[in-house]
């Protein structure tokens, strides 16, 4: 019921600026776990066999990682300059930086807290950390040749900034790879104003099945470290807000009163 109010509040873009800073920088200061470094639902793929081969120390990150895999893959990152907005705790650029070589990929985060810990546990000399805002990104114009962006656009005060800010930062022919959920009375708002931004769209998928799956599929390790980890008086609001099988994120993608989606799209 909390996640789910949370969503609701969500729709607010007041509450999107108060809330959502605080809370990420408090996680990231009070749970500093090496081992917590995503915080999205994850993803299967409809094959298992296009499934990434993966070190032994990535591989209890498998379904969190597979969603950065898949969306960053819809582009060839090899080489080129890449941008995340909302890194979170920096697992997902690392990911990145490791196993698809791009020349350089900066994750940038709003929780200076969730920056510092990145950049504490992810070292590779193509990656860095920075604290900045989605809605004022703190790069030039045409700067970056890939922008990508996980789970993270529902916190945002403004997604219209948010765009505009994505499509000035890009370079021309530059690409936008976006991924997140939204109440399916919320998407064609939401995709107006995303093809509104003069982003030229590529390809779009819902993929509600393929976090489903992985919801499912990573119940049991996630139940364990939510349970190891974190003090009893916390664990069922952690397996709400986590996702775990049976929360009301899970039911809510299971029953279409959420739609999980992603976008790809070119300057």
């Amino acid at each position: 019921m909390l996640a789910k109010i949370f969503l609701e509040l969500t729709e607010f873009a007041w509450f999107r600026r108060v809330a959502w800073r605080p809370i990420y920088n408090r996680l990231a200061k009070q749970f500093p776990f090496d081992d917590w470094v995503f915080m999205n639902y994850g993803f299967e793929p409809d094959e298992p066999a296009s499934r990434p081969d993966l070190s032994e120390s990535d591989e209890p990150d498998r379904y969190p990682l597979q969603l950065y895999h898949f969306l960053a893959t819809q582009t060839d990152l090899e080489g080129k300059t890449v941008l995340e907005v909302g890194s979170g705790r920096g697992g997902g650029a690392s990911y990145i930086a490791r196993y698809l070589k791009p020349k350089e990929i900066i994750g940038m985060d709003i929780a200076d807290h969730a920056v510092a810990f990145a950049g504490k546990r992810h070292q590779s000399p193509n990656l860095r950390y920075v604290a900045g805002n989605a809605e004022s990104i703190p790069f030039e114009d045409d700067r970056f040749d890939v922008v990508i962006n996980v789970e993270s656009s529902h916190a945002y005060g403004s997604v219209a900034n948010f765009f505009a800010e994505v499509k000035r930062v890009l370079k021309p022919g530059g690409y936008f790879l976006i991924t997140d959920m939204r109440d399916p009375k919320n998407i064609t708002p939401f995709e107006q104003t995303l093809l509104g931004s003069g982003l030229a769209l590529v390809s779009q998928k819902v993929i509600s099945p393929n976090v489903v799956k992985a919801i499912e599929l990573e119940d049991d390790l996630k139940r364990a470290r939510i349970r190891r980890q974190i003090p009893a008086r916390y664990v069922k609001f952690f397996e709400e807000f986590g996702g775990v099988k049976g929360s009301q994120i899970d039911k809510d993608l299971r029953g279409g009163s959420l739609v999980y989606f992603w976008y790809v799209l070119r300057k």
